[in-house]
């Protein structure tokens, strides 16, 4: 089994990736996150935003799998699925939901935004898909999985779960939710019990043992690791490779390739640090150019210089053995661009990801050329080879994979990736 995924704040590109190379694979599995993620792909001049599903969906004959570490909004997941058929995608045939997986209640959504809304200034910039509270309720021992839709008792289950969020909110003086949205909500329920549901674990298992190629598909990215990333600005779920194996039900030893997606520069939606950050007209530029929105909220992001001590940290935390570098082209035109390769904290100069990166954290920066135009079908240009040779040479793992717009067709293959 192969792993993709994020090497920054999440919004890489890894959509894009997976599609590019799901024909390789039989499988494509989601390990993490929710309806909060939001993988973009464009192709054949269409613009599609997958949040729940898999990003193999476009590729015939492939096996999209959504694994136990995911939580599912049956509302949300219905609505992406009527817009894939609406596509003329047959999504019913190639997807899989594990069983194990928990489900988001309406209520979960109401407590995220109460929660939210709580903090005031110290808000996380939660999504408010409910995320969070599913969560914990998970690790809390009170959660609804997929599994639970087909037994007799659910709905006594759910009412209990939702007095027990009721009660919640009472303390932020907040309501539950809606009775449409509850109704909504079971309404949903009963339709995803026509989808296909398996034991992950087993069905991977037994894929992998059959010479079948998986690739483990991440949500956000490794800076918003619930252990790992700048918390408390982070996700509720191991965004990490690590993940890929609770998520799934997939032992260590089974992973061969990982490949980590990142950007050309550095962004983030919502809260936190973020010591690259350009608060003037560069990233101003950056994010038009970019088109520097979120696919989920659609907020504006953040955006700054490349920051080599997190990627570094990302590549250290995960085993990454090959990047895949996007938005290239966004910095087409500069006369230069800046890399951070160090920070300053408290004085000393460190190339690690401190503890606390939200005070104090100086970022030093080298100055390259920039580059002009470039095309996916010639040479890249002499000063982009030489921004890509600087970040291997920091990281001490290969580019392989160079992305030169939103299209499946802007992307350089530097160097062959064939699945383990």
């Amino acid at each position: 089994m192969d792993v993709l995924l994020g090497a920054q704040w999440g919004d890489e590109g890894k959509g894009k990736v997976v599609d590019v190379i799901a024909p390789r694979y039989e499988v494509i599995a989601r390990f993490q996150g929710g309806p909060n993620a939001g993988h973009t792909l464009i192709f054949e001049g269409t613009k599609h935003v997958l949040h729940t599903i898999p990003s193999g969906v476009f590729r015939e004959g492939t096996v999209n799998l959504v694994g136990n570490g995911v939580v599912v909004d049956p509302v949300i997941f219905l609505k992406e699925v009527r817009a894939l058929e609406a596509a003329g995608v047959d999504i019913r045939a190639s997807l899989l939901l594990s069983r194990r997986a928990h489900l988001i209640l309406p209520t979960h959504r109401a407590l995220d935004a109460a929660s939210e809304a709580d903090k005031g200034k110290l808000k996380i910039g939660s999504t408010l898909k409910g995320i969070g509270p599913t969560y914990m309720d998970k690790t809390g021992r009170n959660g609804l999985r997929v599994g639970d839709i087909f037994q007799a008792d659910l709905p006594d289950r759910a009412a209990a779960l939702r007095r027990k969020h009721e009660r919640l909110l009472s303390l932020y003086d907040q309501g539950g939710a809606s009775p449409e949205a509850e109704a909504e909500w079971m309404d949903a329920v009963e339709q995803l019990k026509s989808f296909r549901t398996v034991d992950c674990e087993h069905y991977l298992d037994e894929a992998l043992n059959s010479g079948k190629r998986v690739l483990a598909e991440g949500a956000q990215g490794t800076l918003l690791d619930i252990d790992f990333g700048t918390y408390p600005f982070v996700t509720s779920s191991s965004t990490i490779c690590a993940g890929a194996c609770t998520g799934l039900g997939v032992a260590p030893n089974r992973i061969e390739r990982i490949t980590g997606i990142f950007k050309a520069y550095c962004t983030r939606v919502g809260s936190g640090p973020f010591p690259t950050e350009l608060d003037d007209a560069t990233g101003e530029a950056i994010r038009k150019a970019g088109h520097e929105f979120g696919s989920t909220t659609g907020r504006p992001r953040r955006c700054g210089w490349l920051d080599l001590p997190a990627l570094r940290y990302a590549v250290m935390i995960n085993g990454i053995t090959e990047l895949a570098m996007m938005k290239a082209d966004v910095l087409t035109g500069m006369d230069s661009v800046r890399i951070c390769t160090h920070y300053r904290v408290k004085g000393e100069i460190t190339d690690r990801m401190p503890y606390d990166v939200t005070t104090g954290v100086e970022p030093i920066y080298t100055d390259m050329p920039g580059w002009g135009a470039a095309s996916a079908n010639g040479r890249l240009p002499d000063t982009l080879e030489r921004y890509i040779a600087t970040i291997e040479q920091a990281v001490g793992v290969p580019i392989s994979i160079v992305s030169l717009g939103p299209d499946r067709t802007e992307t350089v293959m530097r160097q062959p990736m064939t699945a383990a």
